[in-house]
């Protein structure tokens, strides 16, 4: 593997005094995931970091930032390791050629980067945010760690206050930028969606000259969004979008639609369930079009795009001798990803069970959000509803009898009540925000997988 940074590079960029003669193929702030040869970049939250550069080299860090005094081996001393890392991306940005691609959006900005990623690497070497690095270290640290010959960046850039996007878009300079949707997500700081539509407009501001904007036609905000960039192009149903969507048949294996790509028509095939995932592919065919990819290609790439962990990923189960399908949604959680994945749910034949965790950061009408989901439920013909937590009990308390097949506090307890209901041919669907602790029970329910050693009952609680 080429090397990403120097001793001296490094030094150039991030300004610092480079110690030793050193080189790292790679970049990492957590001791717990470093690979060998990659610079470990300590940062301070609840721990500061650089109580771990003695493990760092234990695990082989090719070299260490750090704010501390350190002599005879291999590190760049600078004032801060935080502002080291975004220069060292703004660096990474100036000395490839690579087209960067941004996306943001309160719902689907995940599932649409691995998207866009998964096109692009049928082009070119192409480098990607990992995970959900979407934040103020997760930005600098993704584009950091992009070699000089990638060809397309992915950068998935998040936020829960205003300015933040602001500040990471101007870091990636995108010559794409995509806002995936505007929904009520993080209102707990936020006084109204219209206030986060703004926040979420702050992506375009980074754009470089002659940039687009990708924006979903469909949305309310789309005039407001608009505004906020000189050229902008839009997917969605909507009459005008440049990529529209004109119609779809869905099925719990995917589902096959008919796309209107600036005029032409062409079949979009897929093998995500959700007419989410269509809407996601119509906005990551736009990036596509824009970014000067032939068609015919990416609609083949989608073909075997593969399943996201936590974000629709499907598990075969078998539990106590009864087959089950695992629906794993339990990747964080909004009203509008809820209801997308419950949708998702009903596709599906047999009994449909619901396992619904708490959705957080909605501010004053979390409540009121949390009770919505009845329709939603009703629509889809779940069967039975599991909820956890405080919020999802004002929804659990108005669904009807025949629906009600648990409430808890906690996760725990959950797995117990899912225990007592499961019946042989179930599907299940499980979905709450990340704090809800869900994704605990679906790590357990994932010992039961069909090809796995461990079956049998559920004993292994959480």
């Amino acid at each position: 593997m080429s090397a990403l940074w120097n001793q001296d590079t490094a030094q150039k960029a991030a300004q610092g005094q480079a110690i030793g003669k050193w080189s790292v193929t790679g970049l990492s702030i957590d001791t717990r995931s470093l690979q060998v040869g990659d610079l470990f970049v300590p940062l301070k939250d609840v721990r500061d970091g650089h109580d771990f550069i003695p493990l760092a080299f234990e695990k082989g860090a090719g070299a260490v930032l750090s704010e501390r005094p350190i002599a005879d081996v291999p590190a760049l001393i600078v004032d801060d390791t935080l502002e080291a890392l975004r220069h060292l991306a703004i660096a990474a940005r100036r000395r490839s050629p690579a087209k960067r691609i941004a996306v943001t959006g309160s719902v689907g900005k995940t599932s649409v980067k691995e998207m866009i990623a998964h096109i692009c690497r049928s082009f070119g070497n192409t480098h990607a945010s990992i995970k959900s690095y979407n934040n103020h270290w997760g930005v600098p640290l993704t584009l950091a760690g992009m070699a000089k010959n990638t060809k397309y960046g992915v950068f998935e850039i998040g936020m829960n206050h205003e300015g933040e996007l602001s500040d990471l878009t101007k870091i990636v300079r995108p010559d794409i930028a995509v806002i995936t949707n505007v929904a009520p997500a993080h209102l707990a700081h936020f006084n109204s969606v219209t206030d986060i539509a703004h926040a979420k407009a702050e992506i375009l501001e980074g754009l470089v000259e002659g940039g687009v904007a990708i924006l979903p036609r469909d949305s309310e905000y789309y005039d407001l969004l608009a505004k906020s960039a000189k050229r902008v192009s839009s997917f969605g149903w909507h009459e005008d979008a440049d990529i529209r969507i004109l119609e779809t048949q869905l099925s719990d294996v995917g589902s096959t639609s008919i796309i209107s790509v600036f005029g032409r028509r062409v079949e979009m095939v897929l093998p995500l369930a959700g007419q989410h995932w269509v809407e996601n592919s119509a906005c990551a065919l736009l990036v596509a079009h824009h970014a000067r990819l032939d068609l015919d290609k990416t609609l083949n790439t989608l073909k075997n795009m593969h399943k996201i962990s936590g974000r629709g990923d499907v598990i075969s189960l078998l539990i106590r001798g009864k087959a089950v399908t695992l629906i794993d949604e339990s990747y964080n959680a909004n009203p509008k990803s809820m209801a997308a994945a419950i949708a998702t749910l009903g596709l599906y034949t047999g009994r449909k069970i619901a396992v619904l965790g708490d959705m957080l950061e909605l501010g004053k009408d979390e409540i009121l959000l949390h009770k919505n989901l009845l329709e939603t439920l009703k629509n889809a013909d779940v069967d039975q509803v599991i909820c956890c937590g405080p919020r999802m009990k004002t929804l659990y308390d108005i669904l009807a009898k025949s629906m009600q097949a648990g409430w808890s506090e906690n996760a725990n307890s959950c797995l117990v009540d899912l225990e007592k209901t499961l019946q042989h041919n179930d599907t299940i669907m499980i979905k709450g925000s990340n704090a809800s602790g869900l994704g605990r029970l679906v790590m357990v329910l994932s010992k039961h997988k069909v090809d796995a050693k461990i079956q049998g009952d559920m004993s292994n609680v959480l």
